[in-house]
This record gives C-alpha cells, sequence and structure tokens, in this order.
C-alpha cells in the first residue's frame, strides 16, 4: 500500500508541472501575440508616420552689439548674463566732444538761418525795387505822350503862324515865338524820350539784381539744409554714445570695459534672446516626404530628456547644409560618393519657456509626426 502511494506522488507531481509549464507557455505566446499586436497597431497608426533625428540643436536669432562712434566707454550699466528689455542703457561712452560738436552745428544752423533771412529781405527789397522801375516807366511814358503832343501842337502853331506872316495877318515876332515854343517841344520830346530809355534801362538793372538776389536765397536755402543735416548727425552721433538692448534677452559675450577706448564696428557684447528660441533640425533627405509646416513636433533637450517639449514645425531651408557649405562637396570630379543629405528644418516651441531653461546651443532629439491632419484627430 505504501509502494503504491509513494509511486503515485511523484505522477501527480509530474503532470501538476507539466501542467503548470503549458499555462506559463500560453500566457507568454498570449503576452507575446498582445504586445505583438500593440506594436503593429502602434506602427500602423502612429509608429509608422514619426520621423525622428537627435541631430537638432537650440538656437536663438542673438544680436551682436558695436558701437557707431569712436571713444572711451564711459559706463557699462550691465553684468554678464544679466536679462534685459529692448531699450535699457548697455554702455555709455564719453559724450563731451560729441556734445560739442553738436553745439557748433546748431550753431551753424542758427547762422545759417540768419543769412537766409537777410537773402529773403534783400530779394522783397528786388521786387520792390521792380514796382517802383514799374510805375516810374508809366510815367516816363506819360511824360513823352505829353511831350509828344506838345511838340505835335507847337509845329501847328509854326505852320500856323508862317502862312499869316506870309499874308501879313501876324507879326514876325508871333512866328520866332511859336518857332521857339516848337523847338523847346521838341527838346522836350527828346527829353522825355531820354528818361523813359533809362527807365527801362534800371528796370531792367531791376530784374538782374532780383535774380541775383533769388540766386543768393537759394544759396542760402542750401547752406541752411546742409547745416541742419549737419546739425542731424552730430545729434545721431551724441544719441550713439548711448548703446541701448535693441531686444529683450540676456547678456552675454561682454568684452567691453569702462575706459575702453572703441572703434565703429568693434564687438562690445550680445544679447541672445532666450524667449524666442527656436529648433534647427536636420533631417535625412529621405524623411522629408511626407513633412509639411505646421505639423506636430515633440522635443526632447538633453538636459532634461524626461521633460518632453512641443512644437511644430514652421519651415524648411531652401537647400542641404552641404549647399551652404564654405568648402561644398564636388560630385563632379569622378569619385562619386552617394551620401545621404541632410536639410534644416525650422521647429518653433510652443510650450511656455516657464519651466527648465532652454538655451541656445542645447542638443535635442526632435520627433515630428507626419500623420495627416485627419488620422491625428481621429487618434
Amino acid at each position: 500500500m505504501n509502494v503504491a502511494v509513494e509511486r503515485t506522488a511523484p505522477l501527480e507531481s509530474e503532470q501538476r508541472a507539466k501542467a503548470r509549464r503549458r499555462l506559463a507557455y500560453t500566457a507568454s505566446g498570449s503576452l507575446a501575440a498582445i504586445a505583438l499586436l500593440a506594436f503593429t497597431s502602434y506602427w500602423l497608426t502612429t509608429g509608422r508616420y514619426l520621423e525622428t533625428t537627435d541631430d537638432a540643436y537650440v538656437r536663438a536669432d542673438w544680436v551682436a552689439l558695436s558701437p557707431r562712434v569712436a571713444g572711451y566707454v564711459a559706463e557699462v550699466a550691465v553684468a554678464d548674463d544679466q536679462p534685459v528689455k529692448a531699450g535699457d542703457v548697455l554702455v555709455r561712452l564719453q559724450s563731451r566732444d560729441y556734445r560739442a560738436r553738436l553745439d557748433q552745428a546748431r550753431a551753424g544752423v542758427a547762422e545759417a538761418q540768419a543769412t537766409l533771412v537777410a537773402a529773403q529781405a534783400r530779394q522783397q527789397m528786388a521786387s520792390e525795387r521792380i514796382n517802383l522801375q514799374q510805375q516810374a516807366i508809366l510815367q516816363a511814358e506819360a511824360a513823352m505822350r505829353s511831350a509828344t503832343a506838345e511838340q505835335r501842337r507847337s509845329d501847328l502853331d509854326m505852320q500856323r503862324y508862317r502862312g499869316l506872316v506870309r499874308d501879313d495877318a501876324a507879326t514876325v515876332q508871333r512866328l520866332e515865338t511859336a518857332s521857339a515854343h516848337a523847338t523847346q517841344a521838341q527838346a522836350a520830346l527828346q527829353g522825355a524820350q531820354a528818361a523813359l530809355h533809362q527807365q527801362r534801362s534800371q528796370l531792367a538793372m531791376a530784374k538782374a539784381r532780383s535774380a541775383q538776389a533769388d540766386a543768393e536765397l537759394q544759396q542760402r536755402a542750401a547752406a541752411l539744409t546742409r547745416a541742419q543735416a549737419h546739425q542731424q548727425l552730430a545729434e545721431q552721433d551724441e544719441q550713439d554714445t548711448v548703446i541701448r538692448a535693441p531686444i529683450t534677452g540676456v547678456v552675454g559675450q561682454r568684452r567691453v570695459r569702462a575706459g575702453q577706448y572703441v572703434v565703429p564696428g568693434q564687438p562690445l557684447l550680445a544679447v541672445v534672446p532666450l524667449q524666442q528660441a527656436y529648433v534647427v533640425a536636420n533631417f535625412k533627405e529621405t524623411q522629408l516626404a511626407n513633412m509639411r509646416p505646421g505639423q506636430a513636433v515633440e522635443i526632447r533637450v538633453d538636459s532634461f530628456a524626461s521633460q518632453p517639449l512641443h512644437g511644430h514645425v514652421a519651415s524648411f531651408s531652401p537647400a542641404s547644409g552641404n549647399v551652404f557649405a564654405l568648402l561644398p562637396s564636388d560630385n563632379a570630379t569622378g569619385n562619386f560618393t552617394k551620401i545621404v543629405q541632410r536639410f534644416p528644418v525650422r521647429i518653433l516651441l510652443d510650450t511656455p519657456l516657464d519651466g527648465p531653461q532652454v538655451l541656445p546651443g542645447m542638443s535635442v532629439v526632435s520627433t515630428v509626426d507626419t500623420r495627416p491632419a485627419e488620422v491625428a484627430d481621429a487618434h
């Protein structure tokens, strides 16, 4: 009896072990099938639409600031890595020389304005002289007409008295008197003609003086414009002694120090707009077939990969990076090796930058969802 029991116990134990193994195999197969089904579903609905690259970096359109005028640095108003707003004063140059030049330019403008006023007065006097001369010509013409009439009357009187003297109806003395009046009338007419000619000559001279006054007026007006331009340049130079932040950002590459002599174009510092940072991802040309502007992008910065950021595709570079390289490759030399080219894709961040600080130059992994809009909305 005991021997039979001892033989039955191992058999039952073996059967239970086999049953457990079958159950484990079945469960493992079911789990594998489920995992394969889930992966297949994910691949068909999502995975095959995702394009990923780790050749991506954070960028920002930072601005390098340089002075427009030369001079000694009087004050550096910012420190390294200091946040600034657009319009904040960054650097001040000594402005004594530029203020003196501005005062000199203002004096030149005042002098040019005074000479212009004087030229305007001379031009007005020349115009009035022309008007007066025209009136004098009218008077001279009237005097000439009167002298002409008197000369004609005197000639008629003399002819009349000549006839009367022949007929003994008048005395010779009366004829002599009429002849003298005719001579005087002729002389008066010649004098009136000479006076009219003189007045017309003076009118021509007055017009010439007026033209000269007009030319001088234009010259003085041009001198005033030139002086005002000098003043504006002096004002700009004086204002350029104060260097302000053109954009909101953070100060970097501060190379300027108080007391330093700087010249136009010399790099002083840079302002980096961190709030306007974006990502440039270099995708292979084989990944761009279904990529379009506006598609969603998941961004994982290497510095904090556990906190993904979100963005969207903004634009594509018009050429590959090799085209814009300093020494682009020339595949027409005979040693041709086909290499998949990469194209820079600009990605804008949608996630507010209130969390981890995203700094230009950080490495990121960018994943673009190229699913059509209706497919993406369905999921």
